[in-house]
């Protein structure tokens, strides 16, 4: 068995005394795991680093086995942001959340908005908008999306404010109104079609990462009976606190 192909390095764990496992989100062939030879040299620790994209050969004798990679880096990520601490938990935050796809499922639309969310942490202050709707895209990839086209209650497109706990559909303003302090916040840069629109406050950000704070809790972290990742709800406390 073998291919190739371009993908983002999510993990490495030193295997041996010279080798390391490493994790890599791919395009075509999803969240797949291999052996680096020579992981731990001089010359491939800088390679391997989380949130670098990197052009990976996978080879192995079956397809269930773990195989051997052999890795060339496309784009150094994790350098670009080592001064930035929080564009560097961001980083980290995207790798440690996309480990929670299934392993060797392919995510392709996933795959390319990750892409330009690595770009954008060095880029500009834009980035943690892009985070939050980096993670909306991954819970409708992990099955738990949201309903934000219409309100739930009166169908209507306009005016969609709220999000309910319950079912993760939006709410307008009006129907919501009685129930307000039961729903959660659903700012405008989140809506379908709203990507032009203005530059998300601080504020929006805050809800947003409440929002997909609440869901991931919700379906994700509770029945998996997980935590949270550190380095994620250390990043929301910075941005959002």
């Amino acid at each position: 068995m073998q291919w190739s192909d371009e993908g983002i390095v999510l993990s490495s764990q030193a295997h041996g005394e010279t080798s390391t496992i490493v994790e890599v989100l791919t395009r075509e062939h999803g969240r797949h795991l291999g052996l680096v030879h020579g992981g731990r040299s001089k010359r491939l620790r800088p390679v391997l680093q989380t949130g670098n994209l990197v052009r990976a050969e996978w080879r192995a004798r079956l397809s269930e086995h773990l195989g051997k990679y052999a890795v060339e880096l496309l784009e150094a990520h994790a350098a670009r942001v080592l001064d930035d601490r929080a564009a560097l938990a961001g980083l980290n935050t995207l790798t440690a959340l996309a480990r929670l796809l299934p392993e060797r499922e392919p995510h392709q639309p996933l795959y390319d908005v990750t892409k330009l969310v690595l770009e954008a942490f060095s880029e500009g202050e834009h980035w943690p908008a892009l985070l939050v709707r980096w993670e909306f895209a991954l819970l409708d990839e992990l099955g738990f999306g949201l309903d934000l086209d219409e309100c739930a209650a009166t169908g209507t497109t306009e005016d969609l404010i709220y999000v309910s706990p319950k079912t993760g559909r939006a709410v307008s303003r009006g129907a919501g109104a009685p129930y307000a302090d039961k729903l959660l916040a659903l700012p405008a840069f989140l809506l379908p079609g709203n990507g032009g629109g203005a530059s998300p406050s601080d504020r929006d950000v805050a809800d947003g990462f409440a929002l997909t704070s609440y869901f991931f809790e919700k379906n994700v972290w509770q029945p998996r009976n997980m935590t949270p990742p550190q380095v994620r709800e250390r990043l929301v406390a910075r941005l959002c606190g």
